[in-house]
């Protein structure tokens, strides 16, 4: 039986919970250093998925593992950039994913853009102008990072787009946060000397890993069945506004008038290139079957 109300519930549900990632994250960070928090926090949420489904054969490996890397070098980008920026800012520049996927989309099949998507665009830059600029025209170093997170995550799309449809969800998923949980480790390893995870921090690592990284996502791969790719990508483009809410909730984080009126156009722009790729068969949905939040 389809439930289209109860759908949009669970999205709305799901956008919550993404958003709220970034302030966990953020204090997070202050314990454990970046790639070790992603590493444990992935290793949580792989061991979970590999519980629900075992892969099978050498196809979905390979297709998990291209996926993987560019899942690692989101997750690796937006974590350390939020060491260096604000959640609130750090899940809004993160929502520019959704604008990346169809250019890198056009990109790779070689097709043109449509006007309202570089006019989307070229709003949400504006808006991340507005935003993360201030005197002395320069980009902070953490919403730099988190520029590069946004162009990892809509890489991720497009590669999925291409091949998610060939393996089940869980498994494939699964592959793709052990891919992340590894890389992230071996990186800790080298970089910041294998730190383990505290008893303050495990909090952290358990809700991201098993609540976000897994049941917001399932949450968001039933919903996608019921009320379709476009009006899930909607839906989910709440996800920076309730970053900014809970920054502004939790951190006392408080945007300035310039700071809101660029949070205003990101949030336009996104929408401006949701409603004009959302119901395009060439190019992929901005919220592809994905763990990437």
């Amino acid at each position: 039986m389809r439930r289209p109300p109860v759908a949009y519930a669970a999205l709305a549900f799901a956008a919550l919970l993404f958003g709220g990632t970034f302030v966990v994250v953020k204090e997070a960070v202050v314990v454990l250093p970046p790639l070790a928090f992603v590493g444990w926090r992935f290793l949580i949420g792989a061991v979970a998925l590999l519980l629900l489904g075992i892969p099978h054969g050498r196809s979905i490996w390979r297709d998990g593992l291209a996926a993987g890397v560019l899942l690692f070098a989101g997750f690796a980008l937006q974590t350390a950039g939020l060491a260096e920026t604000s959640a609130s800012n750090s899940g809004l520049i993160t929502g520019l994913y959704v604008v990346f996927t169809p250019l890198l989309a056009a990109g790779v099949a070689r097709h043109g853009v449509s006007l309202a998507t570089i006019a989307g665009t070229a709003v949400a830059f504006g808006g991340l102008a507005l935003l993360t600029i201030g005197e002395g025209v320069s980009l902070a170093t953490g919403d730099l990072l988190t520029v590069g997170c946004a162009v990892a995550f809509a890489g991720h799309i497009v590669v999925l787009s291409r091949v998610a449809f060939r393996h089940p969800v869980i498994p494939f998923t699964a592959i793709q946060l052990l891919v992340t949980a590894l890389l992230a480790l071996a990186g800790s390893a080298l970089l910041e000397g294998f730190p383990l995870p505290t008893g303050e921090v495990m909090p952290s690592l358990f809700m991201t890993g098993l609540v976000v990284s897994g049941g917001a996502f399932i949450l968001q791969v039933w919903s996608q069945t019921v009320i379709g790719p476009a009006r899930t990508a909607i839906i989910l483009a709440l996800e920076p506004a309730f970053a900014a809410a809970f920054g502004a909730w939790l951190l006392a984080e408080r945007l300035d008038t310039q700071g809101w009126i660029g949070a205003g156009l990101i949030l336009a722009g996104i929408y401006v290139v949701l409603a004009s790729t959302g119901d395009r068969d060439d190019l992929p949905a901005a919220e592809a079957v994905t763990p990437a939040h």
